[in-house]
């Protein structure tokens, strides 16, 4: 098939556009990098795109978010790019971040660690004493992480004389929390805390962070969210996540690259153990010396029930077949999307967590659900008068089949969500205008992702995220299968990784040098 002259002038193919591949493929644009992103889907976003339906407008995925104000130093990974793109956001900012609606009680959590740790007082003194001290031990590691930029670090051998020669103060400062970064925040939560009430807690809020408890959860993911939250509280992006989307499009066109959407990557085209471009849906063929795929570690190396995987089974090592085959997931979920009348509604929060049973498992199905109502900050959001309501729990894939069952099913499963949701607004189920009930085959479907999940379910201390390096030269991978894991900061935090891997330290010095003189 012939190729055409822009294919050929590619420097990078980035195959998804989520945040992790929106990163990666923005910032390698701005090294000048001639790069092109493929989106299956007619939107862009991955996991975290926004669409609208009737006037109202809701964020499928993530709807939390710290450190994406103009406050300056950010630590957050995504603001940084978005800061060496040249673009901003604008973000409406609150506290407390949500409640917690327990069976017992209902627990308001603030951002400010102080305010925190007074409102757990209130139930339990001893363990809001036993919470200063695991937070303690988590600041500690926060600090030292704090002072390297995810904005330098890369994934590969040279990432060691940047640390030694940049940040050596930094990395001597983290040698007493060697222990504590490669274990979990269960064997801190173990050390510290006893009292029954805020071990629940913590293993909420891990399972909120990463799908996993506290046993399962890296130390660090949870240093950094503390430590963030304090430090620069938490802002819900004017907009939504798809705001946040849209300025990484702007920064990667306005460096440069394109963004293809309705451009369906059927396969990876590798020759000689090197790729050398790709193949879409349609026959297209797009040729590039790097690739770097945005989809699921399943996806990309393996078929499995009935999907295609981007790659052929004899182009990859068996080893790293069989690595993609037992890497656990997360599971799917179920996700209401509602459009309701706000009458009434006057005092109505943003962030809520309702836990149905506290004799269940919080990761049990339909237990713990999330809830967001967005439009409390941004009235755009919603038609006047009306909120945009997502709400969402853990639903497995399995079972899942569209048959003439299918819809009943649907029903009956989303009714914890309907449940959870009458503790924040009795009455919703009159308010609702418009009601639309997403499923693992939704997710499956819509974001291209293996049985709708999002992400590994990789426990602390039982496995690590893969980097973003593959055994096929050129091809690289990045987003919530890849270090460091699964969430917004993580995943952009993947993309700025592979990009800087692709370039020289220097460059990247340079890239900081121009961010610093802002």
């Amino acid at each position: 098939m012939e190729i055409g002259e822009a294919a050929l002038s590619l420097d990078v193919i980035v195959i998804g556009s989520g945040i992790g591949g929106l990163t990666c493929a923005s910032l390698l644009a701005r090294y000048g990098k001639r790069v092109l992103v493929c989106e299956s889907h007619a939107i862009a976003g991955g996991a975290a795109h926004s669409f609208k339906r009737r006037g109202f407008e809701f964020d499928s995925g993530p709807s939390f978010y710290c450190g994406l104000s103009d406050q300056r130093p950010s630590l957050n990974p995504l603001r940084q790019v978005l800061d060496v793109l040249g673009e901003s956001l604008q973000v409406v900012s609150y506290d407390p971040l949500g409640y917690y609606h327990f069976p017992e009680e209902t627990f308001p959590v603030y951002s400010n660690a102080t305010r925190y740790r007074e409102a757990v007082a209130q139930i339990t003194p001893q363990g809001a004493r036993e919470l200063q001290g695991f937070e303690k031990r988590l600041l500690l590691l926060y600090d030292c992480l704090r002072d390297i930029p995810t904005l330098a670090l890369r994934a590969d051998w040279q990432l060691i004389p940047v640390l030694l020669g940049r940040y050596l103060p930094s990395l001597f400062k983290m040698l007493p929390q060697l222990g504590i970064i490669q274990g979990s925040v269960g064997d801190v939560m173990d050390k510290e805390v006893c009292d029954p009430w805020v071990r629940r807690l913590i293993d909420l809020e891990c399972f909120l962070l990463s799908g996993l408890k506290a046993h399962g959860t890296i130390a660090p993911e949870v240093a950094f969210m503390l430590g963030e939250r304090t430090r620069a509280g938490v802002e819900y992006p004017v907009g939504g996540s798809g705001a946040i989307v849209d300025a990484l499009v702007r920064g990667l066109t306005r460096w440069g690259g394109e963004l293809r959407l309705n451009a369906h990557v059927e396969q990876i085209l590798v020759e000689a153990d090197k790729v050398v471009g790709v193949r879409l849906r349609q026959g297209e063929i797009l040729k590039a010396p790097v690739v770097i795929s945005n989809a699921t570690i399943w996806d990309t190396f393996v078929g499995v029930n009935g999907r295609l995987p981007l790659l052929r089974p004899d182009d990859l090592p068996q080893s790293y077949q069989q690595l993609a085959l037992e890497t656990p997931a997360v599971d799917s979920f179920m996700h209401l999307h509602l459009g309701i009348r706000a009458e009434g509604l006057e005092g109505l929060t943003g962030h809520h967590v309702v836990v149905h049973d506290r004799n269940k498992d919080i990761t049990e199905a339909g237990n713990t659900c999330m809830i967001s109502i967005p439009s409390v900050w941004d009235a755009n959001l919603a038609p006047e008068g009306h909120h945009t309501v997502h709400a969402y729990t853990l639903e497995p894939y399995e079972g899942w089949q569209r048959d003439e069952g299918y819809e009943e099913r649907k029903k009956a499963r989303s009714q914890p969500l309907f449940r959870a949701l009458e503790r924040i607004i009795p009455d919703i189920r009159q308010r609702i205008v418009l009601e639309l009930i997403g499923t693992p085959l939704t997710h499956a479907h819509y974001l291209r992702r293996y049985q709708g999940t999002y992400g590994p379910a990789i426990a602390a201390g039982k496995g690590m995220f893969p980097s973003c390096q593959t055994p096929i030269a050129g091809l690289y991978r990045v987003g919530d299968s890849t270090m460091p894991g699964i969430g917004v900061p993580a995943v952009a935090a993947s993309g700025i990784l592979c990009a800087n891997t692709l370039v020289t330290p220097q460059q990247t010095s340079e890239l900081l040098g121009s961010l610093s003189n802002k």
